[in-house]
């Protein structure tokens, strides 16, 4: 990755920072400042969802995503900088992410940026979308307890599923990810097999919520076993079969399966975080246990994962939902931390759609949810 130093005085004064984010299906633009605390406040946070776009297909298509992005980023943009009452010559510098994601949206995001720190002679700032999650609960305006490193991290979205120490800025280390499926992914196609709508993860939660979860048998895969890594596939597989085989599927069905699966899901978090925990405790001691990522929004599993939490000796930490799911917000606040580090990027960096967060892990030992994000289907 090409870095390069900054000019040290950004270490002695507030940072104004524009951070874009198109790396699915959301396009994302906004400006956050850094105080010389590191205390962030959001001065404006625009998203523009593509769900009309995608819902007739009942997943994200790479190239609408993409031509979307194009259609909405500039005014996006425009209506950020006014919102916020500044102008590109009141910013210190613009963060984009650059990875991992749909390559195609991923170019058009990371190229605005470079666009405009050329125009403008600003620095840019090539952010890993997982970082802008795995840094998001530090981005909490006005919190009285402030979360500090280490701690631990469950990063669970659409395209990721993993555990992670966080131990600063560029410094995690990946304590398990999945084998194969994220469990967004199984959110969403288990809701697809259901006929539950798009965006599939919020329909499902939704369907659950008058189901009975003990009505099916259904596999929690690795529950029991050593280690900290997921697997998700056996129970979509379950989720298939289960509703194919059904005599009646009506809305009771779609109901329990949808309150069976989830609850599998979380039994499945629960029980690797738990392992999670053990280790980090040993290393670190009882200290946060973090949940991050757009699964993170689910309510079912938030409060699950706070109980296990608690059991554990460990504080509890989500962001807000609305930086949960993807947004410019955390793309802006990791690009003004790494600024205040004194590093910004060559504008030759290119888009990486794989890009895990602990690259020395991830060479070692690749797994399939360790830097990817794909399309949501």
């Amino acid at each position: 990755m090409q870095i390069r130093s900054y000019d040290a005085p950004a270490q002695a004064r507030p940072l104004t920072i524009l951070g874009l984010e198109t790396s699915c299906d959301e396009t994302a633009a906004a400006i956050v400042r850094l105080d010389q605390n590191d205390n962030a406040q959001i001065l404006s946070d625009q998203v523009y969802s593509q769900i009309d776009e995608h819902a007739l297909y009942g997943g994200v298509v790479p190239e609408i995503a993409a031509r979307a992005h194009v259609g909405i980023l500039d005014r996006l943009i425009s209506h950020t900088l006014a919102e916020a009452e500044t102008d590109f010559a009141q910013l210190d510098g613009i963060a984009a992410t650059t990875g991992p994601g749909l390559v195609g949206g991923v170019m058009v995001g990371m190229m605005s940026a470079k666009a405009i720190a050329l125009a403008h002679d600003l620095p840019f700032v090539a952010v890993n979308h997982l970082e802008g999650h795995a840094l998001s609960p530090l981005l909490q305006e006005g919190q009285t307890q402030k979360l500090e490193f280490p701690y631990l991290l469950l990063l669970v979205s659409g395209g990721h599923t993993q555990l992670l120490s966080v131990e600063g800025v560029g410094k995690y280390t990946r304590l398990g990810s999945t084998m194969d499926d994220a469990v967004g992914e199984a959110f969403d196609k288990s809701a697809k097999i259901m006929g539950l709508g798009y965006p599939g993860g919020p329909a499902l939660e939704r369907a659950a919520l008058a189901g009975d979860a003990l009505r099916f048998t259904l596999p929690r895969p690795l529950k029991g076993k050593p280690g900290c890594d997921f697997s998700f596939a056996g129970l979509k597989s379950a989720v298939r079969r289960t509703w194919e085989e059904l005599p009646q599927k009506d809305e009771s069905a779609r109901a329990d399966l949808a309150a069976g699966f989830q609850t599998a899901a979380a039994d499945v978090l629960i029980d690797r975080a738990n392992n999670a925990m053990d280790i980090f405790a040993a290393k670190h001691g009882a200290k946060a246990f973090v949940v991050a990522g757009g699964v993170a929004a689910n309510t079912f599993l938030r409060g699950q994962l706070q109980a296990a939490a608690k059991a554990k000796g460990f504080g509890f930490c989500a962001p807000p939902m609305r930086l949960c799911t993807d947004n410019g917000a955390m793309i802006a606040f990791a690009g003004a931390l790494r600024l205040r580090a004194g590093h910004c990027n060559d504008l030759a960096i290119h888009a990486r759609p794989r890009w895990p967060l602990d690259e020395g892990a991830a060479m070692a030992q690749p797994k399939s949810g360790s830097g990817k994000k794909g399309p949501k289907s």
